[in-house]
């Protein structure tokens, strides 16, 4: 039998594919299926198949996927469901090797839809296809260059989203791609008809693209087998999940929206905790959390020190606590030493530390998180991100940089720089915050660079370092 990797690699790495149903009307699927791979610039051939159509730009129309001349690693599918069948008993005689089928209609309608749901798995088991959906919004594949699932081609990067919601959990990735947020796959699931989360779930485990993964889920069809491969695989990679229906509302929309059964939400909430995944109140911070555990180191506990300007650090040290974070006051030696670096008229560096609205170097700023680093009482520093003269300087109107203004900017990238190697130095994260974006800021840049997060809110400091300590007590329990 072959493995979930030679099962799945072919819809997320094709050689080949063919969008079945495949349309010139913008305003159809079968456009999208064409349109998206090109524009991203998926590197194989791709077969249009529609009997009633000619071109699509250069690329010539197929009457049927068993016309294509070379082999077909991946077919699209976005017929209407009750052609749905017969195609993919085509694809099975053409001997292709995995779909993503798009089409609804299926089992999230009523018992019929269900019929004509089971009959196609029966079709694609017998000849050993494997198919994502139905009643999805397709796929990205960092990896395969394939993108199936959005407009704008979305950032790369180590975070696998696995979506049981198709235009949500689109938006969703959309926008933690505006927060600089890098995908390696985003998966719509739909029905979970063949492939389920579960079977996702073994097949990243084993993903080098993917450092962590995070789910929205509705319902699990395998709950069982998702929770035991859960408890092996996060003791090499972190998961996040959002559970959506957990109200007596939310479960009845479920089962319309994607053919699930929700369940009790304090059951998945026991199973989650025995499993060992961090799960997420709200949607969007999933995202913050798995940017932390992407790249940052593990803290050895939740002992945690805050580095800001007056409300800043009132308010993250809140969120620390609230989410049950410690927040340590500093010993007599440490705030002797702070003292020495940060202006006199601050108020005593007790923990948060505070620069009093002080403008300071990125050198004096990283002297201060490296004095936390060192103490054996501090898992991990929440700091403001490093202050780039010369973004302000463009952000006030500034022409040309003058040389006290240049000189600030060189100081301020070799303060990034050093700021930036102290988690690899001392083992343990380090999570920031800026108080301004600005179009170009190669402060940040350096930062996100070297894996060091930029969040915008102290909350997603406080979120992100709690991720870090939760899955540190994760990976713990899962060794003993």
């Amino acid at each position: 039998m072959k493995t979930i990797v030679e099962q799945l690699d072919p819809i997320f790495k094709p050689e080949s594919i063919a969008v079945i149903g495949a349309s010139k009307n913008p305003a159809k699927w079968g456009f999208r299926m064409i349109n998206r791979p090109i524009r991203c610039g998926y590197r194989g051939p791709i077969y249009p198949v529609n009997p009633r159509e000619d071109k699509f730009n250069n690329l010539p129309f197929y009457r049927s996927v068993l016309d294509i001349p070379g082999s077909v690693d991946l077919a699209v599918i976005t017929v209407p469901a009750a052609q749905v069948p017969g195609v993919i008993r085509e694809c099975v005689s053409k001997g292709v090797k995995g779909a993503v089928l798009i089409t609804a209609g299926f089992a999230e309608v009523g018992h019929d839809g269900k019929v004509l749901e089971d009959e196609v798995v029966a079709i694609a088991r017998e000849g050993g296809l494997r198919f994502v959906g139905p009643n999805g919004m397709g796929i990205w594949s960092a990896a395969g260059m394939l993108n199936l699932s959005f407009d704008q081609v979305p950032l790369s990067g180590p975070i696998a989203f696995v979506s049981q919601s198709g235009t949500f959990g689109g938006s969703l990735a959309e926008i933690a791609g505006i927060k600089g947020y890098g995908l390696s796959k985003f998966i719509s699931i739909g029905n979970q008809a063949d492939l389920t989360a579960a079977d996702y779930l073994e097949y990243l485990a084993d993903d080098n693209d993917t450092r962590v993964i995070v789910f929205y889920m509705e319902g699990f069809k395998d709950g069982a087998r998702f929770a035991d491969l859960a408890r092996e695989i996060v003791r090499k990679k972190p998961i996040i999940i959002f559970k959506a229906g957990r109200t007596g509302p939310g479960s009845r929309a479920t089962q319309s929206h994607t053919a699930s059964l929700a369940g009790s939400d304090e059951i998945f909430d026991a199973i989650c905790r025995q499993a060992g995944l961090i799960r997420t109140q709200e949607a969007l911070h999933s995202f913050d959390m798995a940017e932390a555990l992407a790249c940052q180191p593990i803290p050895r506990g939740r002992r945690v020190a805050i580095l800001g300007s007056g409300g800043q650090g009132v308010v993250t040290a809140d969120a620390c606590a609230a989410l049950g974070l410690e927040v340590p006051e500093l010993d007599g030696d440490t705030v002797k030493s702070l003292k020495e670096v940060i202006p006199p008229h601050a108020p005593p560096p007790r923990n948060p530390v505070d620069f009093a609205g002080t403008l300071r170097s990125s050198m004096e700023e990283a002297a201060v998180v490296e004095k936390l680093l060192s103490r054996d009482y501090i898992d991990g520093v929440i700091s403001n991100a490093p202050i780039n003269p010369a973004a302000f300087a463009a952000m006030f109107g500034i022409a040309g940089m003058p040389k006290p203004l240049l000189d600030m900017t060189k100081s301020a990238i070799e303060g990034a720089d050093y700021f930036s190697s102290l988690p690899t130095k001392y083992g343990k994260p380090i999570i920031t915050i800026r108080f301004r974006r600005f179009a170009h800021d190669m402060v940040i840049d350096i930062l996100r660079g070297a894996g060091i997060p930029v969040y915008d809110t102290p909350e997603e400091c406080a979120r992100a370092m709690f991720a870090l300590a939760r899955y540190a007590e994760i990976k713990r329990k899962a060794r003993s």
